[in-house]
């Protein structure tokens, strides 16, 4: 088939570089055509489709050169994809496991020995290889060509998903690409493609009905230009027949302010956050571009999303449909969308239980969580969950790609959602149960969201850390902005964006001595994360005294606004969205065992971190039972402390008579000070921002469930800080 000049494409990125594929040994150019055609989410989606290369390797055995068939493995990401995410596996083996297959009794799709055969792939395995094969592996085996790409285009699905779907093949394609009626991916579709191919001699892909695109060509380079020239052509085509603002059957609603849905979304999203974390919580993603928003507002909208979606990927995420909620954005009435949400997320649960019961077999697992992940709202756009940011994200890419799908499909024929019991049949299949059950445990605070205040230096940076290693989705507050984001983006360094797009952190500025500051941070938090579990304030002020041991009046107030009321305002502005969650959350303010211990030099500090002390008891009964109220009293966290300045470490050693020189580096004048603190504990060891971390960090859990108005020391063994 004739290719498209790079220069020609319009409805994909053309990306190949023949340089940079040149100076690639065979397999490294599979992984890069893999992560060229990933980076494209209109050739497919994250985590789906496929890639293949048989390519003559050494066998470590003989010694013999052999054809080892690389492919993309289970759960791997074409766009991110690196040369240890393919499997590999003996070609001369694969072909001998159709022999196994047909040996069973009974055999074709869906019965016991396709399922059998995914426990043969390790006996193919080329060196020890543990990447895990996926279940397409037989699609990619039995084509017999050398290179193979499955991907899941918008464009292609469209036509894959029409109600006339093979004509439409034929029409864009002629005799090139072959439809193939939607079957379940497995060993029989495997050999389904092998037979059609031998039987349309010529032909260079596969249109899966419902499903996607199968190409294949005997140079690599030559199957990515093929996989770009059959999505254009489909692509062009959905375009020349586009119904633009008349898709869907034009709008019923109109939009409303980019403002004004913002702040819509900021109110609803932790009630809503709230009803579909009954079972599990999650974490969510709001989306709002212009293509949702031409849906969601759509006279089709509510049918088609009726529907559900059709490839197979795309459910498994965004489950067997979405819920849709029938408002008219016009009024903006907050009172009656929430209404209609409850009882929407209501009815979906009954929906989704009466769907299982239908179509569940004898050996089915048992029904998951029956909340939906995708909730579309007419004028808001879509809300989309999952167990964490990057999932949540990527369900919401699902559901644009569904989206694409039936605009395309709508428009060429009219779209064909996949039918009930073969959607079940993939979303509870035994073989994706075991992937779940493969899946690691998850961390302590995964799925939840935390709130650091501080975290631009000292105790609220090493908090910050301490949570995200946990799992926790962290907003890193400070009134230092850039503090924040330094700690953001050393955890997103860390931890990495996940699959798709999203990450474990975002960094906010913050004033909490300023009630608009406060709103404004947990706003940015509901609108990052659709909601907040949890919030640990670290940050505080201590005003050097003077020559006399005192503070001015200016300096006084500071250290009651900031160390006592900017705990009270955090507090007030997170129970709105406590309360709407209905979900427990914790409180952790930072205090001091200097609010226990009367000395000369530090009255303004001292006195109020005494208030702040008396705050956490007063919080912990107005707050419960939904919130417990905790405070963490360190003393004497010299290292890494914005409290401890240059100033205050030499007015310190001076004031202990400890010696110093003015030309000291001020981290040694630090590590000085700590040792001398140190000596006055009896543990004889410097507290560092790690050991305030671990308790803030252990008060958040449930290792703590029961324990609300204390006040937790964390300061090497001061005994004038004891209990009295």
């Amino acid at each position: 088939m004739q290719t498209f000049k790079p220069s020609e494409y319009r409805h994909v990125n053309y990306l190949w570089d023949d340089a940079r594929a040149d100076a690639l040994d065979a397999v490294e150019r599979l992984v890069y055509r893999s992560n060229l055609l990933g980076a494209d989410q209109r050739i497919t989606n994250t985590g789906g489709g496929n890639t293949s290369s048989k390519i003559a390797q050494v066998d470590p055995l003989t010694g013999a050169e052999v054809d080892i068939m690389y492919v993309k493995g289970s759960g791997g990401d074409l766009r991110t994809s690196q040369r240890e995410n393919f499997a590999s596996l003996y070609m001369d083996k694969l072909m001998r496991l159709q022999a196994v297959y047909n040996s069973a009794e009974t055999k074709g799709v869906k019965t016991p020995i396709e399922d059998a055969m995914v426990a043969m792939y390790p006996h193919c395995v080329y060196n020890l290889n543990p990447r895990a094969s996926s279940i397409d592996t037989p699609l990619h085996a039995f084509i017999p060509y050398r290179h193979v790409d499955h991907s899941h285009p918008n464009a292609v699905i469209a036509i894959g998903a029409s109600s006339n779907g093979e004509q439409l093949t034929r029409e864009i394609y002629g005799d090139a690409v072959v439809w193939v009626d939607w079957q379940r991916p497995g060993f029989d579709l495997g050999l389904v493609l092998g037979e059609t191919i031998a039987a349309n001699p010529g032909c260079v892909g596969i249109v899966l009905g419902g499903h996607g695109l199968i190409n294949w060509a005997d140079d690599d380079k030559d199957c990515y230009d093929l996989s770009l020239t059959l999505i254009e052509k489909a692509a062009r085509h959905l375009a020349e027949n586009d119904q633009g603002d008349a898709a869907f059957d034009g709008a019923i609603y109109e939009n409303i302010s980019d403002g004004q849905r913002q702040t819509l979304l900021a109110e609803i999203l932790p009630h809503l956050r709230g009803m579909v974390s009954q079972q599990s919580r999650f974490i969510g993603t709001a989306q709002h571009d212009a293509d949702i928003l031409s849906f969601v507002n759509s006279a089709d909208a509510a049918r088609l999303a009726e529907l559900g979606t059709s490839c197979p990927d795309h459910f498994l995420r965004t489950k067997i449909k979405p819920l849709y909620i029938d408002w008219d954005p016009a009024g903006a009435d907050m009172a009656a969308l929430l209404d209609k949400l409850r009882d929407g997320i209501a009815q979906y649960r009954q929906d989704y239980a009466a769907y299982y019961d239908a179509c569940k077999r004898p050996d089915s697992p048992p029904m998951r969580d029956a909340n939906p992940t995708v909730i579309l709202i007419p004028g808001l756009g879509m809300i989309a969950f999952g167990k964490n940011k990057s999932e949540s994200r990527v369900t919401a890419e699902f559901y644009n790609c569904a989206v694409a799908v039936m605009r395309g499909a709508e428009a060429v024929g009219g779209y064909v959602a996949l039918p009930r019991q073969e959607a079940f049949d993939i979303e509870y299949w035994a073989l994706e149960e075991a992937k779940l059950r493969r899946m690691p445990p998850e961390k302590t605070l995964a799925r939840k969201v935390v709130v650091v205040v501080g975290a631009g230096s000292g105790i609220g940076v090493a908090t910050a850390q301490r949570v995200a290693a946990e799992g926790a989705h962290v907003v890193c507050a400070d009134l230092n902005s850039a503090g924040a984001q330094a700690t953001a983006d050393a955890l997103t360094q860390t931890y990495g964006h996940g699959i798709g797009v999203g990450g474990p952190a975002i960094a906010a500025g913050v004033d909490i001595t300023s009630a608009d500051s406060v709103s404004a941070l947990l706003q940015q938090a509901v609108l990052a994360y659709g909601g907040v579990d949890d919030i640990i304030v670290t940050a505080g002020v201590f005003f050097t005294p003077d020559a006399e041991g005192g503070n001015s009046a200016q300096q006084w107030r500071a250290s009651f606004d900031v160390n006592v009321r900017g705990g009270y305002m955090v507090s007030q502005g997170a129970r709105t969205i406590w309360q709407a969650q209905g979900l427990a959350a914790s409180l952790v303010l930072t205090t001091s065992v200097n609010a226990v211990v009367s000395k000369k030099g530090s009255i303004a500090y001292d006195t109020s971190k005494a208030a702040a002390n008396h705050l956490v008891r007063e919080l912990a009964i107005e707050l419960a039972p939904l919130v417990r109220v905790n405070g963490l009293a360190p003393a004497t966290v010299v290292k890494g402390s914005s409290m401890f300045p240059r100033e205050r470490v030499i007015n310190s050693l001076i004031k202990y008579d400890l010696d110093y020189s003015e030309d000291e580096d001020t981290e040694i004048l630090r590590t000085r000070l700590a040792e001398f603190y140190a000596q006055r504990t009896l543990t004889k060891a410097p507290i560092s921002p790690e050991d305030q971390a671990e308790v803030a960090y252990l008060l958040i859990t449930d290792a703590f469930s029961k324990t609300t108005g204390q006040i937790i020391n964390v300061d090497g063994g001061l005994h004038e800080g004891f209990l009295r």
